[in-house]
């Protein structure tokens, strides 16, 4: 159902929740190269899902894949506000984050094929995007995995920063999370320790409205107001236009300095829409054309565009050059992910954790595992290591 804003304009929203606040309309316009590299952001993002969706299609990435057209930007205007420093970490759905993150276009292709050069060593796939350089801390692929892993992350910034470097903290933890997660335990148990504890992390719900192919309103409560269930931790929450790249970052930037200066968990209901399917196996018939044109509508490219042709950052041969270019570097990207080897299977045993007591005696013993060439490489944490 149609929701009134509060700059009077109708917003078509499928979550039915209170009015969505503007922020963007009395803020000064961000430098014009500033513009410029949030609209290549967003072009990179949306090209580069349409060459995944073509490449699955063509059995060239297994597993599972889920897109993210609709949502560029929300990830381009949350990270914007973010310093490169600060952790993030996400769900299953991350492909754009990682782009936004600054991971080249290759490792991230790369990574889909199950390749060598992939950002996890082709380990990891769709769902699994990392990468330590900058800061992001994974893509998860159970439903609300994440959600302590954001406590814990701001935890140890929190340690560091004020135990360690007997400083005030200055790190903020960004956590990504769906709309099906809010009914998670490990989401109510996280929450519950960063509000507890002053814990500096902002949990941003990507609700676009869906869990799965759940309507909102029908699997979670309180689906009008999803702010009620940080309130009940005694966690600021705020609603955001997910559509509007300018909103999400005027937004975000107001949360996340608020978090940075109080040492304080944050809570964000940003309101959003994905154009596909859950994944590349969802043939959406659990909601109708209609909606999906109404939403295709108010399209966060296009929006963007319009505001940058608006504010004369670029103009429309600066626009199309962009486009080009950004189809250049994902053809180079499929391409580069397609000539990476395929790791070795030997590979399994390399980069994961083992108890620190010794191989596994039982009887139960996975084939696979006694049938690996070389000796297993696992190994525990270090003392003293840093896995920031």
């Amino acid at each position: 159902m149609p929701t009134p804003t509060t700059d009077g304009k109708p917003s078509h929203d499928v979550h039915g929740g209170l009015p969505v606040p503007r922020r963007a309309a009395n803020r000064p316009a961000p430098a014009a190269e500033l513009l410029r590299a949030w609209y290549r952001e967003l072009v990179l993002i949306r090209e580069f899902e349409i060459r995944c969706m073509q490449a699955y299609q063509d059995k060239k990435i297994g597993g599972f894949c889920h897109v993210y057209i609709g949502q560029e930007a929300v990830a381009v205007g949350c990270v914007a506000a973010l310093k490169p420093e600060d952790p993030l970490v996400t769900a299953y759905r991350d492909h754009g984050h990682a782009l936004a993150r600054g991971m080249t276009a290759r490792a991230c292709m790369a990574e889909m094929f199950g390749r060598v050069d992939g950002c996890a060593k082709g380990k990891g796939g769709s769902m699994h995007m990392f990468d330590k350089a900058n800061n992001l801390f994974g893509g998860h692929g159970i439903v609300g995995a994440q959600t302590p892993l954001g406590a814990g992350l701001a935890f140890a910034t929190k340690y560091q920063d004020e135990v360690i470097n007997k400083g005030k903290s200055s790190r903020v933890t960004m956590c990504f999370l769906g709309d099906g997660a809010l009914n998670q335990g490990s989401f109510h148990e996280a929450l519950n320790l960063a509000g507890l504890m002053d814990l500096p992390v902002v949990y941003v719900v990507e609700n676009n409205g869906y869990s799965m192919g759940t309507s909102i309103h029908r699997g979670t409560t309180q689906s009008h107001d999803l702010s009620s269930k940080a309130l009940g931790y005694g966690i600021d929450a705020s609603v955001i236009d997910g559509m509007n790249l300018l909103e999400v970052y005027h937004g975000m930037k107001d949360v996340v300095e608020k978090c940075r200066e109080r040492s304080r968990p944050a809570f964000v209901d940003m309101r959003c829409y994905r154009y596909k399917g859950h994944s590349m196996s969802d043939p959406r018939k659990y909601r109708t054309r209609d909606e999906e044109e109404v939403w295709e509508q108010g399209d966060p490219i296009g929006i963007f565009e319009k505001y940058v042709l608006e504010q004369g950052a670029m103009t429309h041969d600066q626009i199309k050059a962009a486009q080009k270019d950004v189809k250049t570097e994902v053809r180079d990207a499929v391409q580069f992910a397609d000539q990476s080897p395929v790791p070795p299977l030997t590979d399994l045993y390399h980069d994961v954790y083992r108890e620190p007591w010794g191989r596994y005696t039982g009887t139960s013993e996975p084939q696979m595992y006694g049938g690996a060439q070389n000796p297993p490489t696992f190994r525990a944490t270090r003392e003293g290591e840093d896995l920031l």
